[in-house]
């Protein structure tokens, strides 16, 4: 029997590029989530009439309140497998065919982008440090921790739920895996890079690693 898959999708102000990947997506996958994250355009309207389930939030929370929103809205749904995938065209929705196959027999499947003159340097400098650190506070050697790509059971849900409301959504995630020995595969995508300052800055990057260091004190505290 088929399981039931949702792919959710956070936007934020995306209207000139969500129709077209909501079309594209329910190519392979029949349900798919909007949480419109407090945009000031038309990305809601535009979402509900591509075909889309819509949720709203009142003002902007940030990517992890608004992936979150959606995954929670899911699972009520009925939801045995999530995807997440950005707003924005940089991922290619062909390419969920390829997350459902190799779900199978793994928790969580992370995608990493493959490394090329496209990627902004100051991505390829901040992904090493922040993969450097992901291994030696939680022993996952990871290709790419911030590719927001990713596919999960609902059973990892539960565990990886990431109580972050910004960027570092990808990270908690990632060190909840860590913590709970989820079982993960990566495998490869295409990232297409329509704006190369759009996404996590310099800042964030500080701020995730700072995250992923008190995180990993919490779990020596714990016990765990």
């Amino acid at each position: 029997m088929a399981k039931k898959i949702f792919v959710v999708i956070p936007a934020y102000n995306e209207s000139s590029n969500i129709e077209i990947v909501i079309k594209e997506t329910k190519k392979y996958v029949k349900d798919v989530v909007v949480v419109d994250d407090g945009s000031s355009d038309n990305t809601a309207f535009i979402s509900e009439n591509a075909g889309a389930d819509v949720l709203r939030h009142i003002v902007n929370m940030g990517k992890g309140a608004a992936l979150k929103t959606g995954c929670d809205y899911a699972i009520m749904r009925g939801a045995e497998i999530l995807i997440a995938i950005d707003a924005d065209g940089q991922h290619e929705p062909k390419e969920i065919s390829n997350f459902i196959k190799n779900i199978n027999g793994s928790e969580v499947i992370l995608g990493y982008r493959q490394l090329n003159d496209e990627m902004p340097f100051i991505l390829k400098l901040g992904n090493r440090f922040i993969s450097f650190t992901v291994k030696i506070l939680y022993g996952l050697r990871l290709r790419d921790t911030q590719c927001g790509y990713r596919a999960f059971t609902s059973n990892a849900y539960k565990k990886i739920r990431w109580k972050v409301s910004d960027y570092s959504m990808e990270s908690e995630m990632i060190a909840n895996m860590g913590k709970y020995h989820v079982k993960y595969k990566e495998i490869p995508i295409k990232t297409i890079y329509s704006d190369k300052y759009k996404g996590t800055t310099v800042l964030d990057g500080i701020k995730i690693v700072f995250n992923m260091v008190l995180w990993k004190l919490r779990i020596k505290n714990s016990g765990d």
